[in-house]
C-alpha cells in the first residue's frame, strides 16, 4: 500500500494541521454513525498534537480514545502512556471523550492483555483513527525489533487483539494491539518529527527485513493508504 508524505514547517504546524485532520474524521464518523474511535500513541512527540486536538470542537462524549499500545504499569506511574493521554488529550473540550486503556490492575500481562482485547473489540474493528509514532529502531507500536512475539504481533492472520510484548529495546512488559488491528483504520497515521526520524523512515522504505525495521509491515502491507505527517 502507498504512503503519503505530508511536511510542515515545524512541530507547531504538524500539530494543529493533524488535530484538524483527525477533528474532521472524527466529526465525520459520528455523523454517520453516532460515534468514533481513535488509538494514539504515546512518547514525547505527539503532546502538542494532542493539546490542539483537544481544544477542537465536537461532540466528545461520542469519541472513545484508547492507546495504540501501553506499557505494563499504572498510569501514574512517569511512564505510562495513559497518564501521558489524560494530562494531554482528556483535557479542554476532550475532557468529555470516554477513555478505554489497555494496562489493567491484573496479576499478569498476559490476563490484562485479554481483558484490554476483550474491552476494546467493539470499536476496534476497524479503528476511525490511528495515528502511530516511530522509534530510531524502526519500531512502531510495541512491536520491537527482537521482541518476542514480534512475528505474530505483524502476522496479518494473528486475529484483532493485544497482545503482550518484551523486547531489550521496551524497557517493561508492553501491551501492544497486533497489525490486523491496525492496519486498516479509516484514517492511518505515521507521526514523526525531526531529520533523524525522516532518515529512520528512508531506511525503513528501503528494501529489508521486517523484522529488523517492524515499520516496514506498515509501511508496505497496511490495508489503508499510510499518511505520514513529519515536520524537521
Amino acid at each position: 500500500m502507498s504512503a503519503t508524505l505530508h511536511t510542515f514547517e515545524n512541530g507547531t504546524a504538524l500539530a494543529e494541521a493533524l488535530a484538524d485532520a483527525v477533528g474532521d474524521r472524527l466529526a465525520a464518523a459520528i455523523k454517520e454513525r453516532g460515534t468514533a474511535s481513535i488509538a494514539v500513541s504515546g512518547g514525547s512527540t505527539p503532546k502538542a498534537f494532542f493539546q490542539a486536538l483537544s481544544q477542537r470542537e465536537l461532540d466528545w462524549t461520542r469519541v472513545i480514545v484508547t492507546l495504540v499500545d501501553e506499557r505494563f504499569v499504572p498510569p501514574e506511574n512517569d511512564r505510562s502512556n495513559h497518564g501521558l493521554v489524560a494530562a494531554n488529550l482528556l483535557q479542554n473540550k476532550a475532557a468529555a471523550a470516554r477513555f478505554v486503556p489497555l494496562y489493567r490492575a491484573a496479576a499478569t500481562a498476559e490476563h490484562a492483555a485479554a481483558m484490554a482485547s476483550e474491552a476494546t473489540a467493539g470499536f476496534a474493528n476497524p479503528f476511525d483513527i490511528v495515528v502511530l509514532g516511530m522509534g530510531t529502531d524502526g519500531h512502531t507500536a510495541s512491536f520491537f525489533p527482537g521482541g518476542t512475539r514480534l512475528r505474530e504481533a505483524i502476522d496479518p492472520a494473528t486475529p484483532r487483539s493485544v497482545i503482550t510484548m518484551n523486547a531489550d529495546g521496551a524497557g517493561e512488559t508492553r501491551l501492544t494491539f497486533t497489525f490486523s488491528s491496525l492496519q486498516d483504520a479509516g484514517f492511518l497515521v505515521l507521526h514523526i518529527e525531526g531529520d533523524g526520524k525522516k532518515e529512520v523512515l528512508a531506511r525503513a522504505e528501503a528494501p529489508g527485513d521486517e523484522m529488523e525495521m517492524p515499520i516496514r509491515a506498515m509501511l508496505r502491507r497496511a490495508r489503508s493508504p499510510l499518511q505520514i505527517y513529519w515536520a524537521p
